[in-house]
């Protein structure tokens, strides 16, 4: 799952490209991944995880340790 937020669960969109002619091709809206890397001190040890910019803010609003938590919570692998 390349294009998929593990804070927040954010995946890819679908929907169309319309050209000037109103010609419909498929496209796919990507969220803004990226690759952070968080020092969990409940854990005693750094943790990477592949957020998207509104994940990121969540993190700096709620805090790592809240996030690690949820995301333990659903079940995967930090």
């Amino acid at each position: 799952m390349s294009a998929h937020c593990q804070v927040l669960g954010t995946s890819p969109g679908f929907g169309h490209a319309i050209s000037h002619s109103h010609r419909r091709t498929k496209r796919r809206f990507d969220p803004n991944i990226q690759h952070k890397r968080y020092w969990v001190p409940s854990l005693g040890r750094h943790v990477r995880l592949t957020v998207s910019a509104r994940g990121i803010k969540t993190i700096d609003k709620l805090g790592i340790e809240v996030v690690v938590a949820r995301i333990h919570a659903r079940g995967e692998k930090v």
